[in-house]
């Protein structure tokens, strides 16, 4: 197997020139995504040590950021950094796609081949992904900022004044109101935008906007069972967040192997019809 690009076969590179718009996306239903989340649970059964370094890495990631703002006296961010930190999950599990991958076509998993692959990510289209990705969390973390001020004040709020603001009072209700809803509706653009991508961009030669297409696509395409499997991401994420961030080691390799079987189930060559 060539292992230009960061692993990625010669076929697989064939496949994505030949295909400049994107594969085609299959229909899917609820029984895929189940089957999708089972194949997951089974890659990180069977290979453990990826799926906790990478989770591991993530939940670190997301304990320091939460230690940065209890340091600088910024608790009020802690429940928003905690919420919008799930946002770069699908790019954090780069690494666990190329496990599944590997798996998936027969191929030894070892450490250098693997990491390779994730180093390598920076070099492709990829790394613009990861940089919407970026660009969405900033969003998210100024548009709650901007929150704080209209409905607090330009001074924010102190330690002991944030729970008695934001449960205590009509003007913490609606913060918290609006700052769910707009959040809301930036994490569905954002799961639209990468559910595909990442695994697409890692496996194939195409370009980040025409990823983010066929990702859009596939949600468009599938809507039931693609919204399904976002309220999967959603609730196995603030599970895994609660206990000071470390179910993460656990719920990020199951939901990023389920999510390159998914992947595999929506660019799956269908039969034509007519």
């Amino acid at each position: 197997m060539s292992e230009g690009h960061g692993g990625t076969s010669d076929a697989a590179r064939a496949a994505g020139a030949a295909a400049p718009h994107g594969p085609p996306i299959a229909r899917i239903d609820l029984s895929d995504v189940g089957e999708a989340f089972a194949a997951g649970a089974r890659d990180f059964r069977a290979a453990p040590a990826f799926g906790l370094f990478f989770g591991g890495v993530f939940a670190a990631g997301g304990l320091a950021t939460l230690a940065a703002a209890t340091l600088w006296d910024m608790l009020y961010l802690v429940y928003p950094l905690a919420a919008g930190f799930a946002l770069i999950g699908p790019f954090a599990a780069v690494g666990l796609y190329e496990v599944s991958r590997r798996r998936e076509a027969g191929e030894a998993l070892e450490w250098s081949g693997v990491l390779g692959v994730v180093f390598a990510q920076s070099r492709r289209e990829l790394g613009w992904m990861a940089f919407v990705t970026l660009f969405v969390f900033i969003m998210w973390m100024y548009q709650v900022r901007l929150l704080i001020a209209l409905f607090f004040g330009l001074k924010g709020l102190s330690p002991h004044e944030l729970l008695p603001a934001l449960f205590g009072t009509p003007e913490g209700w609606l913060f918290l109101l609006v700052g769910h809803g707009l959040g809301a509706i930036l994490a569905l653009v954002l799961f639209s935008l990468t559910v595909v991508s990442f695994p697409l961009l890692l496996e194939r030669e195409v370009d980040f906007i025409t990823a983010m297409i066929t990702s859009v696509r596939a949600v468009t395409t599938n809507p039931k069972p693609m919204l399904v499997w976002a309220a999967v991401v959603v609730v196995a994420l603030v599970v895994a967040v609660l206990p000071f961030f470390l179910g993460l080691s656990i719920a990020l390799p199951v939901l990023g192997h389920a999510t390159w079987h998914l992947y595999r189930r929506l660019t799956r060559e269908t039969p034509a019809t007519g």
